[in-house]
């Protein structure tokens, strides 16, 4: 058992993958299987959890929409407060913990106070999800880019980047915006891109994932009458054409809800 005398204070940003526990890194489980503290955020897989030593503390700090079980400043505190209480302190964060995951401003609080910190990247959600979809990012001939957009910002306004964004050719993730879909929507359809292909991925990864598929004039009706909730990722673009069941007419797309 250590004590105090030999507690060395250690912080790890482990990405944990979108959802399906085999999407982390093997260097990511090595993490947590010498782990002290699990510190694990909502949309981690707890399946995870098992990797833990028996003895690691393991403590839930998640955030989902409103409900915040600890601030951000919080957060903070306990990496610091448990590095020096305990030793090692695996943040385990869904995705990648540098992707909307404010992983660099917990590993940078920790720098403050001498803390060794290391980062294990993760498999993004907003990657995997649409690949595992079989939607590309990218495809020859369709498009040049894709953009990696937050739908809210901190002051829960619409990103000013997803006004460009409805400008471009680019493919366009949003990660948690399904709050402002109508935004969104009122965003392409200012720029007269109605008819531009666009896909809502719920629960992405695991076995209840759930694909919505549809135009902007269409992808309101389709969310709601099929009742979408977060989390879920919205993907815009030509590239969500290339998924097998987009509709040939759109007009029939209930055809294509899961």
């Amino acid at each position: 058992m250590k004590t105090r005398n030999n507690i060395y204070p250690k912080l790890t940003l482990v990405g944990a993958g979108p959802g399906d526990e085999d999407l982390i890194t093997v260097k990511g489980i090595q993490a947590i299987s010498n782990a002290d503290v699990v510190l694990y955020d909502a949309l981690v897989n707890p399946e995870l959890l098992k990797y833990a030593p028996k003895g690691a503390l393991k403590i839930y700090v998640g955030k989902r929409n409103s409900n915040h079980t600890y601030t951000q400043e919080q957060i903070n505190s306990l990496i610091v407060d448990f590095a020096f209480s305990y030793g090692h302190v695996v943040r385990l964060k869904g995705g990648d913990s540098f992707v909307f995951g404010r992983g660099y401003e917990e590993k940078s609080y920790a720098e403050l106070f001498n803390i060794e910190t290391s980062v294990v990247p993760g498999i993004s959600s907003s990657i995997a999800v649409p690949e595992l979809q079989g939607i590309p990012l990218t495809n020859r001939g369709t498009n040049e880019s894709f953009w990696v957009v937050t739908g809210t910002t901190s002051n829960g306004n619409i990103s000013a980047d997803l006004k460009l964004a409805a400008q471009s050719s680019a493919t366009i993730i949003v990660l948690m915006g399904l709050n402002k879909l109508k935004e969104i929507v009122e965003l392409y359809t200012q720029n007269k891109k109605e008819d531009t292909a666009i896909a809502i991925i719920q629960n992405g990864s695991l076995p209840n994932e759930k694909i919505l598929l549809g135009t902007i004039d269409t992808i309101i009706d389709v969310a709601t009458t099929e009742k979408v909730a977060a989390p879920a990722i919205i993907v815009i673009g030509d590239v969500v054409k290339l998924h097998s069941k987009f509709p040939v007419s759109l007009t029939d797309w209930k055809y294509l809800l899961n």
